[in-house]
């Protein structure tokens, strides 16, 4: 069966496409055509020179690649250039995963206090996540077998420090249906902060029992609720 509506996956900060392959393969499955994008930020040569406008537009141009009405899915910092580049109107809805449902004017520092967390790895231009003292293997993937936290964590690239400092100018989840996943057991994003600001776009809310990274420990339950989403 071949589904009217495309879905558009957005990683998170320090993420790839990569993170969405088993959730990606179950939707083709069902009959869903899938695309995703590689955050410039995270993936460009330059992405030390690069900003929040820059993933904003990376979004925006893999909608407008599509053909017909979109469900986009964005993870945690995903949700940042997902609210200023999803604006198209053939956007229907979209999935907030432990994400950044910011509003106009905010930055995602500004929204967690102004003082970047301690595991944040600051190197100039760019950020690397986790520490000793907090790897990245506790942080994202804490429901994973050791083996594949492991091997995961080793996925991870440096971040353009910029688009966490930059405020969001456009806001495209207003005025549009969403959902927000919580992901309860996250050691990253409070329950609190989570519930706070799928509030703020009246999001359809579901729970799971998951670290941060449900779309690996739980990749069925997610594309469930996608699957729901996207109608």
């Amino acid at each position: 069966m071949n589904r009217a509506t495309t879905v558009l996956l957005v990683h998170g900060a320090w993420h790839g496409s990569w993170c969405w392959d088993p959730v990606a393969s179950i939707l083709r499955e069902r009959g869903f055509d899938v695309r995703t994008v590689d955050l410039p930020t995270v993936h460009h040569p330059n992405r030390a020179e690069l900003g929040l406008a820059d993933d904003a537009a990376a979004v925006a141009d893999a909608i407008a690649a599509i053909d017909g009405p979109v469900t986009v899915v964005a993870h945690s910092y995903g949700g940042v250039p997902t609210t200023q580049g999803a604006g198209d109107p053939r956007v229907r809805h979209i999935v907030f995963i432990a994400a950044f449902v910011l509003d106009e004017g905010e930055s995602l520092l500004a929204s967690v206090g102004g003082v970047a967390p301690d595991w944040w790895q600051v190197d100039g231009a760019l950020t690397t996540a986790g520490s000793d003292a907090q790897p990245p293997q506790s942080l994202f993937f804490g429901d994973l077998d050791t083996q594949t936290a492991d091997s995961t964590s080793q996925r991870l690239q440096a971040q353009a420090t910029r688009p966490f400092l930059e405020e969001v100018t456009m806001v495209a989840w207003r005025g549009r249906p969403t959902t927000y996943i919580v992901t309860e057991r996250d050691a990253i994003f409070p329950v609190f902060a989570q519930e706070a600001l799928a509030a703020r776009s009246e999001s359809a809310i579901h729970r799971l029992d998951t670290s941060h990274s449900p779309f690996l420990s739980r990749p069925i339950a997610v594309a469930d609720i996608i699957e729901q989403a996207a109608g």
